[in-house]
């Protein structure tokens, strides 16, 4: 592990539960924290595990997922850069609730719960300021699970594709970040159900090739993602 430089702070003030902080504080609560680099797929954590961290994404990805009675994994909840997760277990019941992997290629920033905790203790404004930043970001997961519920798979696909092409800067391409059984957990489909919604998709100018997605009519699929269809 390394130290965090200027540029890691830098990205580390973007997150939601953190941009509140002026430079000082958040340098303060970031003492003692450390970047990891990841160059394969890695187990970060396991269901049952003590909460002794929570974590920054800097690059890559990490899935928490749920085991199933059969062994498979169910992604629960899809991080990329830049944002903090497993924050509410240090706050809570003080163990990891779910499993965690890291994909290859990420960086995480490890923030040690004890020194955290004492640093928020010491300075209850911090605390403040943080619950502030936590409570946007437990609307914004209401509001993307009461929006997903309420949209059909072709629609939660479309929505899906339109966001990963607005965050890519790209309109007519886009690759996939993740395989296609983990997409269908992450909207919450089942597999077969993310095949029909492809398939269906092609009438609203989608084209798959592997992971490499091609759409000709961004405007269709977002009157699809408005006014519905396709299912």
């Amino acid at each position: 592990m390394a130290n965090l430089t200027t540029a890691d702070l830098d990205l580390v003030a973007r997150t939601a539960m953190l941009a509140g902080l002026d430079r000082a504080d958040l340098a303060l609560l970031m003492e003692g924290a450390h970047v990891a680099s990841y160059t394969e797929v890695e187990l970060l954590f396991s269901q049952g595990d003590k909460a002794d961290r929570f974590f920054v994404v800097l690059e890559g990805r990490v899935n928490l997922f749920a085991l199933t009675e059969t062994g498979d994994h169910s992604i629960i909840e899809v991080f990329n850069a830049i944002c903090t997760f497993a924050e509410a277990a240090i706050f809570s019941a003080g163990s990891f609730p779910l499993n965690c992997e890291v994909m290859a290629g990420s960086r995480l920033v490890h923030v040690p719960a004890s020194g955290f905790l004492k640093r928020l203790g010491d300075n209850r404004s911090l605390g403040l300021r943080l619950l502030a930043g936590l409570a946007y970001r437990q609307a914004q997961l209401i509001h993307e699970i009461s929006e997903q519920k309420s949209k059909s798979p072709s629609q939660r696909l479309a929505t899906f594709l339109l966001a990963l092409a607005a965050k890519s800067g790209e309109s007519e391409r886009v690759r996939l970040p993740l395989t296609k059984a983990v997409l269908a957990s992450r909207i919450g489909i089942a597999p077969e159900s993310l095949s029909r919604a492809l398939n269906r998709l092609k009438a609203y100018g989608v084209e798959t090739h592997g992971r490499e997605v091609e759409i000709t009519n961004v405007e269709a699929l977002r009157r699809l993602c408005r006014d519905g269809g396709a299912d």
